[in-house]
């Protein structure tokens, strides 16, 4: 029966969820059961085009990736695959109308990463972080809004801050498995091998400037998606902190986590802010 299909896709997007990404995973537990698994469908579609440019090196990721976007949208258009990741992933998108403009420009930047090393001008910085971030915080914002279109009008810009804001994070995070290992350097007039105070501070900066207007949208967030939002936003914001402190030339060096007991206090922060309604 197609349905035992469907349940078996949909338990692999959700496995994915929780097997590479526990801060996501734990955020989306925050949501409402009503919208959940479609988070988890998203989120099983844009990790596996991550991981094949991302990690996937003893194999041609270009083909990998080739025979991925045809898989997509067959599966779009045929409303089924064989491959439970994007079966599920077009079930999302057919159920809230996701605009194909928003999954086309995330390819987009994926296939980027396949040969692009460097982002030396600020057009080229945007357009890669809309296609790779932005679009993926619209998408879900489809769902959170459950597909009320001036809803999803309204909280757009913010969601697109929000996803700017996880993604720059991230980069600069990752900079020692980005510049080191992948020889990628996103952020355009910053010399990563010698990283200073000045170009840290201004990266900070900018995304501190991200979190605050995507933390406006979040108080307008329907009830069942504001606390896994939140929560989500917390964790990076506690991850921004930590590498505020660290010494530039080190950020190179470690990779920065938040540890989990202090991931289990920023959710109870979360909660008793979302319960006392101060988001």
């Amino acid at each position: 029966m197609k349905a035992i299909f469907d349940t078996v896709s949909r338990a692999c997007s959700k496995t994915v969820t929780h097997h590479y990404s526990t801060s996501f995973s734990t955020a989306t537990r925050m949501l409402a059961p009503s919208i959940r698994q479609d988070i988890y469908n998203i989120y099983g579609f844009v990790r596996f085009a991550d991981e094949i440019v991302d990690t996937f090196h003893d194999y041609d990721k270009e083909k990998l990736f080739n025979d991925f976007e045809v898989d997509l949208y067959k599966a779009i258009e045929d409303k089924i695959s064989l491959n439970p990741i994007l079966n599920s992933f077009q079930e999302t998108v057919h159920k809230y109308e996701i605009d194909e403009s928003l999954y086309r420009s995330f390819m987009k930047s994926m296939r980027l990463d396949l040969h692009k090393s460097d982002y030396l001008s600020v057009a080229e910085y945007k357009e890669y972080i809309y296609g790779s971030a932005d679009v993926v915080g619209l998408m879900c914002l489809k769902v959170f809004v459950n597909g009320d279109q001036q809803k999803y009008e309204s909280l757009k810009d913010s969601a697109m801050s929000l996803g700017s804001a996880f993604q720059k994070v991230n980069f600069l995070r990752d900079l020692k498995a980005d510049f080191e290992d992948l020889s990628r350097s996103y952020f355009p007039g910053t010399n990563l091998e010698k990283l200073d105070e000045v170009s840290k501070q201004r990266i900070i900066k900018e995304i501190e400037e991200d979190f605050k207007h995507g933390l406006s949208g979040i108080a307008h967030l329907p009830v069942e998606a504001k606390f896994g939002v939140y929560t989500a936003y917390i964790y990076y914001r506690k991850l921004l902190h930590k590498l505020k402190k660290v010494p530039s030339l080190e950020i190179r060096n470690s990779r920065i986590r938040v540890p989990n007991y202090q991931k289990a206090g920023l959710l109870a922060k979360s909660y008793i802010s979302y319960r006392l309604k101060l988001i």
